[in-house]
């Protein structure tokens, strides 16, 4: 019989989870996501393929800002760096699509060095505005570098085929989509139980303490940037993929604050909190859209008019208010409901 939370051994304190209700759970999500489809929409389809995309490139995002506490404004930058990559070695050059996968994280890897080595000794603001100014130096260079990069008229991309499946159609995309991010989920979990994942959570928590222990702060950090850039890298180019056409003007700069608000309202550091930021966000301005819909046709057509400004808007209005009455996130929302649900009744 379970009762609370206690470990008696370090495997089961580093354990994915002890509890075989979630593994089934777990497994019976996946099964629904994989069925889900063939059974919705072409609009559900579309909104399911841009939250799993989205769940990829922030769950990268929180390999840097959750778990080693650096805060970047200029993943966006990493993100059309990955998108370019493999627009270019699959859609120019005609290699094979796994090339271009690889391609993109690795070219956006290689990048988080040249930013990571001289900015990893800032901290804070200051490694914040580094990001953001690497991100507007991206787009530049990537319009310069018109033999390359087709310059600002971008570059068409076709879905992929590898492995003898073919992901040409909508719901076959959306399975890749949903492959690759569980495989980033487990990844980033495992990360997180490793040693080097304990290594950024001590950067995190205490940096001085930290380096006391014997963490090398810089090599530690370098990783984590270069780590949380390849993950970032594959969510680009996933993001190309999922629009046909990868140009700078589709990766605008309000994709990092994006990001940023999800990490924020799901839970700083928690691979949870970022797939439930991920859901609350994605459907926050459709549903504004439902609700202003509700007010008559000029309150939608205001919304269609003015969507960047209005998305701009609720993400500062969510991240004021997320931060001042739950700065845990939805996911200390929902360890509160289950800490309820378990403890019932003597909670009470």
């Amino acid at each position: 019989m379970r009762s609370g939370t206690f470990k008696e051994t370090y495997p089961e304190l580093i354990a994915l989870t002890d509890s075989r209700l979630v593994w089934f759970w777990g497994a019976v999500l996946a099964i629904a996501l994989a069925a889900a489809p063939y059974l919705v929409n072409a609009y559900l389809l579309s909104l399911l393929t841009a939250i799993l995309i989205t769940v990829t490139g922030v769950l990268g995002l929180n390999i840097l800002t959750g778990y080693t506490g650096l805060i970047s404004l200029g993943h966006v930058g990493f993100l059309v760096t990955g998108a370019y990559g493999y627009a270019v070695v699959s859609g120019r050059w005609g290699l094979p699509p796994l090339l271009g996968f690889a391609a993109s994280g690795s070219v956006a890897a290689l990048l988080s060095l040249v930013v990571g080595a001289p900015s990893l000794r800032l901290r804070g603001l200051y490694l914040a505005i580094t990001t953001l100014a690497f991100a507007f130096i991206v787009s530049h260079l990537i319009i310069e570098a018109a033999p390359l990069t087709n310059g600002a008229r971008g570059i068409t991309v076709e879905r992929p085929s590898f492995g003898g499946l073919s992901f040409a159609s909508d719901q076959a995309f959306a399975h890749l989509c949903l492959a690759i991010a569980i495989l980033t989920l487990f990844g980033t979990l495992n990360l997180r139980r490793s040693r080097i994942g304990r290594a950024f959570v001590a950067i995190r928590d205490n940096d001085i303490a930290a380096r006391a222990m014997g963490v090398n702060l810089h090599a530690y950090k370098l990783l984590a940037f270069t780590t949380s850039a390849f993950v970032t890298g594959i969510a680009g180019a996933l993001y190309g993929i999922y629009l046909s056409y990868v140009s700078v003007e589709g990766f605008p700069f309000l994709l990092s604050i994006e990001a940023l608000a999800i990490l924020i309202v799901g839970g700083l550091g928690s691979p949870l909190g970022a797939i439930l930021g991920t859901i609350f966000v994605t459907l926050l301005p459709e549903l504004t859209r439902s609700a202003l819909a509700m007010f008559g046709s000029e309150a939608e057509a205001l919304f269609s008019t003015g969507a960047q400004e209005l998305k701009s808007i609720l993400y500062g209005v969510v991240i004021i208010l997320f931060l001042r009455f739950e700065p845990r996130g939805l996911v200390g929302i929902w360890h509160d409901i289950r800490r309820l649900w378990v403890h019932w009744p003597l909670r009470f």
